[in-house]
């Protein structure tokens, strides 16, 4: 017999697939240890978050952000980063790759994608931003499937 799930919550997964769910929690506190930074990060995940609709996460990493010192005015233009003045070109290109690994399936992670990174990040850099996409993709996609 499975637990009864919360109120709205179409299944109680953090109980039925724990250890799965732990090592996702695993990898995001192993990402706050980047060398990227705990921000970039985080607007990686925000950005991620926006691309998949997850009102969970998105109010989730906009408080975060906000916590860190990061300003309104970038929260705010953060879905129009390709014609803000508001983002260095490291944010641009670790941005650009979020968004090309949140859309695989089109993107493909482009060689042009990865030059990108390259100009900026060293080989650890651009596989932490990669795995930082990656898990809240995975996590944007539990939050939504679960109705969280």
């Amino acid at each position: 017999m499975s637990a009864a799930p919360q109120a709205g919550l179409r299944l109680p997964f953090e109980q039925l697939s724990g250890a799965a769910v732990q090592g996702l929690r695993q990898a995001k506190e192993a990402l706050a240890q980047s060398a990227v930074g705990l921000g970039l990060v985080e607007l990686v995940y925000l950005r991620v978050s926006q691309i998949n609709g997850c009102a969970f996460c998105l109010e989730m990493h906009s408080k975060a952000l906000r916590a860190r010192g990061e300003s309104q005015e970038r929260l705010d233009a953060l879905a129009g980063w390709q014609v803000s003045p508001r983002f260095s070109p490291a944010e641009r290109a670790a941005l650009h790759w979020a968004e090309a690994l949140t859309d695989i399936a089109a993107s493909q992670a482009s060689d042009e994608d990865f030059a990108a990174l390259q100009a900026h990040f060293d080989a650890q850099a651009i596989a932490d931003l990669t795995l930082a996409a990656a898990t809240m993709n995975a996590l944007n996609r539990v939050a939504i499937a679960m109705r969280l």
